[in-house]
């Protein structure tokens, strides 16, 4: 069971775009868990083994207990039947409330690909009379956080403060030394996503946010929520 399940294409896509509130939330105590759609393999400095132990890693400095990687292919993924049932299982066994997916406007084909199976896995993880394992399951609310590949500037439904959490970000992300540290293609590419958390916290006057986005409208407890 988790109150919360992020799911991503890859390996670290889950701590790119919303790392520091993953941490944020289990400090919170709510129960958290990652997954991974695929292994993200093949990569230049990569291997199954490396990426499988980066990833534990990664979990464990963000507080995150449970970590699921599906096997479905990285570079071909689509979304399919096969996609669709493998991730609504996920949803049938966790029957997470709340379901955080990859924004839907990508360069990266996996990462389109992900955001579809996602919102079709939310719909098919309630269907009955399905040979699915699992009982029928509707996570209530499901949203999109931003790590893409594109320039872009969104505005979101919402930013979640990670002033406390931006090191446990940043930790979780060095943790994979076979897409930053040993690529020399991706070099500079965690200080730039600081300075985008650093950037969206200036505009909520935090130190550091992680912007998010909402199909639906974002109904809160009390006014005092937006303070």
């Amino acid at each position: 069971m988790a109150d919360v399940v992020c799911v991503g294409a890859h390996p670290d896509d889950v701590e790119i775009g919303m790392g520091g509130t993953v941490a944020a939330m289990v400090a919170q105590g709510l129960s958290v868990a990652i997954v991974d759609l695929t292994d993200g393999e093949p990569t230049p400095a990569g291997s199954h083994e490396v990426r499988m132990a980066e990833a534990r890693a990664a979990a464990a400095l963000l507080g995150v207990e449970v970590r699921r990687t599906l096997d479905l292919p990285n570079r071909s993924l689509f979304d399919t039947t096969e996609a669709r049932t493998a991730l609504a299982e996920v949803f049938r066994e966790l029957r997470p409330r709340i379901v955080f997916g990859p924004y839907p406007l990508d360069a990266h084909p996996d990462h389109l690909a992900a955001a579809a199976i996602v919102r079709a896995s939310r719909f098919w993880s309630k269907l009955t009379k399905t040979t699915m394992a699992g009982e029928p399951h509707y996570p209530a609310r499901l949203y999109h956080y931003m790590a893409v590949h594109l320039r872009l500037v969104r505005e979101p439904s919402f930013c979640v403060d990670i002033s406390s959490t931006l090191p446990a970000k940043l930790a979780a992300l060095e943790a994979y030394r076979s897409q930053f540290g040993e690529n020399p293609a991706n070099s500079g590419v965690i200080e730039s996503i600081e300075r985008s958390a650093r950037m969206w916290g200036g505009m909520v006057g935090a130190e550091a946010a992680e912007p998010f986005y909402s199909d639906e409208p974002v109904g809160v407890a009390s006014v005092g929520a937006l303070l």
